[in-house]
């Protein structure tokens, strides 16, 4: 008991080090995990921050540990994304695609601003094709994945994506500046929803947090 004490405090310090010097962090929820309900309920917000996200965290520290890429941002990690492995593509595009995807959403968002409803009128006619166009592509984006609202060239434009990838990597089609996204993977919503994707999509637009939405447009338009 005596040796176990003495060990104790190094191991201690020895996982705090470990946890000091992975590169990349779990961000905290800027809502508790129930404040979502009842788009998004507290047990799958739990299970998807908590494991999913965190195992992308996890995952991606260890893939750059003595790694070529080890030091890199994670914007460059994206934009170069096809010079590292799978496993580098893979988390580094989980842990970007979520972290977006919690800010976009919040508990009892104000509505869209006159100025941000002129721009998606300007590029889809009016809200309500947007929205239709948006919940269409996710809908239809087969198997595990994103639909996105990106600024490419300027102008708004509606894209999906397989697995984690996103538009921001040097492998993808659609290329462009994402500021809304939809995390249509099963485990986003299969606990309440089950395979009814589309009513998932439908609930998610009342947690759509506009103003970030909009303050990221505006950070990409100067």
């Amino acid at each position: 008991m005596k040796l176990l004490k003495s060990f104790l405090p190094i191991t201690v310090l020895l996982l705090s080090t470990q946890v000091l010097s992975a590169q990349f962090k779990l961000p905290t929820l800027p809502y508790a995990t129930n404040a979502l309900e009842p788009a998004i309920d507290k047990q799958t917000m739990e299970i998807h921050h908590g494991k999913h996200h965190a195992a992308y965290v996890n995952n991606l520290n260890a893939a750059l540990k003595g790694a070529s890429a080890e030091g890199k941002s994670l914007a460059d990690l994206l934009a170069q994304v096809s010079k590292y492995p799978a496993v580098i593509r893979n988390n580094a595009g989980g842990h970007f695609n979520h972290s977006l995807f919690w800010l976009v959403m919040a508990p009892k968002p104000k509505p869209v601003s006159p100025a941000f409803l002129k721009e998606i009128n300007g590029a889809f006619g009016t809200m309500d094709k947007f929205k239709a166009a948006f919940a269409d592509s996710a809908a239809k984006r087969f198997g595990s994945g994103w639909a996105w609202l990106i600024v490419q060239n300027g102008k708004l434009k509606i894209t999906t994506t397989g697995n984690q990838d996103n538009p921001l990597m040097d492998v993808v089609a659609e290329k462009g500046k994402p500021i809304l996204a939809l995390d249509v993977w099963e485990h986003a919503y299969y606990l309440k929803y089950q395979n009814k994707r589309p009513d998932y999509i439908s609930a998610w637009w009342t947690v759509v947090n506009w103003a970030e939405v909009e303050r990221r447009f505006n950070e990409v338009k100067k």
